[in-house]
């Protein structure tokens, strides 16, 4: 759900220290290009909230943002490149070859999984051999979508805010094929705001 095309306005400050946290101990923050760019993503640095939280982890400061785009549609001057960990671009065959190629100068690492599609177990299989076994998947509704129905997401970290919204934004952009099951495995409240955990049933 979003507030003028945006989730943050939701969120809560318990919800800020989870989502850090959940940064922290990830290799890798896996998100589609739609809501990185709403959103607007900035590399993970060690002077970030994020980058010195990992510090304190014993975590390497920075880890890189991987950016699911079956058009190859980021940004080359865009913030999110020439950070210190490059970011990732995860694109298909049927991307512009220009544009895969405009990113690929502009820093970006380029990972072609998927011939007219991303393929997300490829993806995961590519991210890993480069040590990026964790990942923390933010979203958007499509993307969520695509793991699910891939069978790559092994727990879900939902929010629930204590306000009504409206509109068309749904957490899933459409009706999976079979209902991802899920099992509650940690349930917190602060401020009216539930933190829930779920495990995913299916997961390969």
């Amino acid at each position: 759900m979003t507030v003028g095309g945006r989730s943050e306005p939701l969120g809560s400050p318990g919800d800020k220290r989870i989502f850090d946290l959940l940064r922290a101990l990830a290799d890798g923050v896996l998100v589609g290009h739609g809501t990185a760019a709403a959103e607007g993503y900035g590399p993970i640095t060690p002077e970030t909230r994020v980058g010195r939280l990992r510090a304190a982890l014993g975590r390497p400061p920075t880890a890189p943002i991987v950016v699911v785009s079956g058009r190859a549609s980021l940004d080359p001057g865009g913030k999110l490149l020439g950070g210190p960990s490059p970011t990732i671009c995860v694109t298909c065959e049927a991307a512009d070859p220009d544009r895969r190629a405009a990113l690929a100068d502009a820093g970006a690492e380029v990972l072609v999984c998927g011939d007219d599609d991303v393929d997300l177990p490829t993806t995961l299989d590519r991210l890993a051999e480069r040590g990026l076994e964790q990942l923390v998947c933010e979203g958007g509704p499509q993307l969520l979508h695509a793991a699910l129905t891939a069978g790559v997401v092994d727990e879900l970290d939902l929010s629930i805010s204590p306000a009504l919204v409206g509109g068309e934004s749904r957490l899933l952009e459409a009706a999976l094929g079979t209902p991802a099951r899920l099992d509650l495995r940690q349930l917190l409240e602060e401020d009216g705001m539930l933190f829930t955990r779920y495990a995913v049933a299916g997961a390969r």
